[in-house]
């Protein structure tokens, strides 16, 4: 796999930059799951324009302002540890056999896919903090996102969607 594992760390572009945006997603991610518990692990849909994202994760309920708050800072948190995001193109069985359905989100791969591209962001004792398959471009660790504001999270009860707005500042 290919990162930041020989200590050159990334630094933030000048200007609003989608690799930031993208790292921070899978930054978010990882700390929803954490707060919210294994039942926000199915992502089913992300947007990102500049510094602006949106990560929609199929949950059950809205989740308190503490909860939000402690997303965000959790987040926060493992941004301003700079972890490392490793970056690696697999054969998608081997991805499968390493990762299981972790990679995976509720929009499928296309049966006929068959690398995938596959972002692992460690925590700091080298446990996964996040992993999916991605083909979007990422930092080579999160210290350079800067900062993640999340807006006003949205519940949409009939979907069963949770969508959590958010934007990064340097």
């Amino acid at each position: 796999m290919s990162g930041a594992g020989d200590g050159a760390r990334a630094t933030r572009p000048a200007g609003p930059d989608e690799a930031v945006t993208h790292t921070a997603l899978h930054v978010l991610k990882g700390a929803a799951v954490r707060v919210l518990g294994e039942g926000a692990r199915w992502t089913a849909g992300t947007y990102v324009s500049g510094n602006h994202g949106r990560l929609t994760l199929k949950f059950d309920r809205k989740p308190t302002r503490e909860e939000i708050a402690m997303v965000e800072e959790i987040a926060n948190d493992r941004i301003a540890g700079d972890l490392m995001v490793e970056i690696a193109e697999l054969p998608r069985e081997e991805a499968e056999r390493i990762y299981g359905d972790a990679i995976y989100d509720l929009f499928p791969v296309p049966d006929d896919v068959r690398v995938l591209r596959v972002v692992v962001v460690r925590d700091r004792d080298g446990s996964i903090w996040n992993v999916n398959a991605c083909n979007k471009e990422h930092l080579e660790s999160t210290g350079g996102i800067g900062r993640l504001r999340i807006g006003d999270a949205r519940f949409r009860p009939s979907r069963g969607l949770l969508e959590i707005p958010f934007d990064v500042r340097a």
